[in-house]
Order: C-alpha cells, then sequence, then structure tokens
C-alpha cells in the first residue's frame, strides 16, 4: 500500500548522529583540541556524551575547563574541525532516499543542529544533500544560539514561519535527548533517530515517544 504523504509541514533534522555519520571527525578534533590547550584528555569512548550538546557545554563540563578555556576551546576546535574534521563524514544509508520523498511531497525541510551555522552548511554541500534544504540552521560563534529550544524558533522563521503560527505542523527528526528536550520545550513534535550516537532511555526520560531505527523509518512516523 502506498504510504501518505507527510503529515507535518516543516521538517527539521539535527545534523551528527541523525543526517550524518560525523562521530569520527567530533572525536579527532576534540581530542586534538584538548591536547593544543594543553590538558588531559578525558575517555571520549562514549559519544553520548559529547555529540549532541552545544560545543562550550563539552569543555565545560566534560573537560571541565573554566569558562575562559573553554571559549578558547571552542576556537582551538573549530580552526582543527575545519581543516580536518568536518571531511569525515558520511551520510546514514536512506537519508538522501528519505529527504527526496519529503521534498517531493512539497513540505518545508531545515537543518537544525548545535553544530556552528558555517560548518553545518559546508557539511551538507560536502555530504552532497544541500539540494534537498530550504535552510541549514546552526549555532553563533557568540552562544547566543546553541540550545533547541533557541534553534527551533529560528529554523521555523528561517523556513518562513513562526513557532507560534505553524506549532502543531512541526516536527524535529533527532538522536539525542537536547533534541527531545528542545521539543518539549517549543511544543513540536519529535521523532527520535534510533540509529544515532543517543540513547534512547534518556530521549524517553524527556519525552520522547516515537522512535525510527532507520531513516527511512522516519517518513512514516512524520
Amino acid at each position: 500500500m502506498k504510504s501518505l504523504m507527510v503529515k507535518h509541514d516543516y521538517i527539521l533534522f539535527d545534523l551528527d548522529g541523525t543526517i550524518s555519520k560525523s562521530a569520527d571527525g567530533i572525536k579527532y578534533s576534540l581530542e586534538n583540541a584538548i591536547k593544543q590547550m594543553g590538558k588531559p584528555v578525558p575517555d571520549l569512548s562514549d559519544y553520548t556524551l559529547y555529540i549532541g550538546p552545544p560545543l562550550i557545554d563539552t569543555f565545560l563540563n566534560i573537560c571541565h575547563f573554566s569558562q575562559e578555556e573553554s571559549l578558547r576551546g571552542v576556537e582551538v576546535y573549530r580552526d582543527i574541525y575545519n581543516t580536518k574534521g568536518k571531511f569525515v563524514n558520511k551520510a546514514y544509508d536512506g537519508i538522501e532516499e528519505l529527504l527526496k520523498k519529503i521534498k517531493a511531497d512539497g513540505k518545508k525541510i531545515a537543518v537544525c543542529s548545535s553544530k556552528y551555522e558555517l560548518f553545518a552548511k559546508e557539511i551538507i554541500e560536502i555530504l552532497g544533500l544541500s539540494q534537498y534544504f530550504d535552510a541549514v540552521c546552526g549555532s553563533t560563534l557568540d552562544g547566543s544560539r546553541k540550545d533547541k529550544k533557541d534553534l527551533i524558533p529560528y529554523a521555523l522563521n528561517s523556513l518562513g514561519t513562526s513557532l507560534e503560527k505553524d506549532r502543531e505542523n512541526a516536527v524535529i527528526i533527532g538522536d539525542t535527548y537536547f533534541d527531545t528536550k528542545g521539543a518539549v520545550q517549543t511544543g513540536i513534535d519529535f521523532v527520535g533517530a534510533n540509529y544515532g550516537y543517543g540513547d534512547i532511555e534518556q530521549m524517553k526520560k524527556e519525552g520522547g515517544k516515537v522512535f525510527a531505527d532507520t531513516p527511512l523509518e522516519i517518513y512514516n512516523l512524520i
């Protein structure tokens, strides 16, 4: 039986762990940034600790840097990521097919990521997926727009609507509880990407109820 058209009009995608397999590039950049700062490298084997949260929070909470050190760490990380880390990216199998189907339904699609916006745009280009997105939305250098509760309204504005106008017509797909939390805080729907780097139990604790084990499963859930 033919699938029904996507019911939401505005589809927001997290980037790392949802669209892109990016862990190796992020881990490489983070390890080398910490080393350049002359600090001991913590155990980075658990991707859920640092893929999803804003970058400055990783330096503050995982590396236990001071605020000043964390701001510097972000700068160092971005330099390394810009020259090496961002190229270590691969789209998940099925993502392009999913985006193509949503686009064919005439829906608006945006990236909604805590990653620095310029990097998010470059990664979408590297992955060859730019043609499917109406907007690529990310964080600012000064940290004023880094949490999903701030990024979601910004992404909707970038798609030509507003949270107040189209809250019920919007959904965010993400793989961590940061995405779930942002959806709950803004009142939009959420679909968990259970194939990503996050933890399903953490997403459930934040209010997540709908999950996809593969990118193509997402279509019938949105």
